[in-house]
């Protein structure tokens, strides 16, 4: 199984988003779970079902803000923004599809970039 997760992982983050105008149902939580198992462990599903977070941490307000702007460079690209919450030493993401009012690929997909790019940028 744990070779099939990072493989998953790797075929998420080479994924990009569809724009999603509402129409279609947001994630199953069955599906919810096995997308989860791609990402990076921190990564948590909300009580509520509706979005996924993960908190990560800096050694400097530079660096958080390096990694913010990284992650909106994401967003922009994708098409796909997160909330996210910025102090000095951290910067917590959280991803749901508001046109849905839930979780979609599109949620994982951001996620497994972010992963990536907190792995190859030495973040996590």
């Amino acid at each position: 199984m744990c070779g099939i997760v990072v493989s998953m992982a790797k075929d998420l983050a080479d994924k990009h988003c569809k724009p999603c105008e509402g129409g279609v149902d947001p994630l199953r939580p069955d599906q919810v779970d096995l997308l989860l198992k791609a990402l990076h462990k921190d990564w948590t599903v909300s009580d509520d079902g509706l979005e996924i977070v993960r908190r990560f941490e800096f050694p400097a307000y530079s660096r958080t803000m390096g990694f913010t702007n990284a992650v909106a460079w994401i967003a922009t690209v994708e098409g796909h923004h997160p909330d996210m919450t910025v102090s000095y030493g951290r910067c917590e993401v959280s991803y749901t599809t508001h046109a849905i009012g839930g979780l979609s690929d599109n949620d994982f997909i951001c996620a497994a970039k972010i992963d990536r790019l907190a792995t190859d940028g030495g973040i996590g």
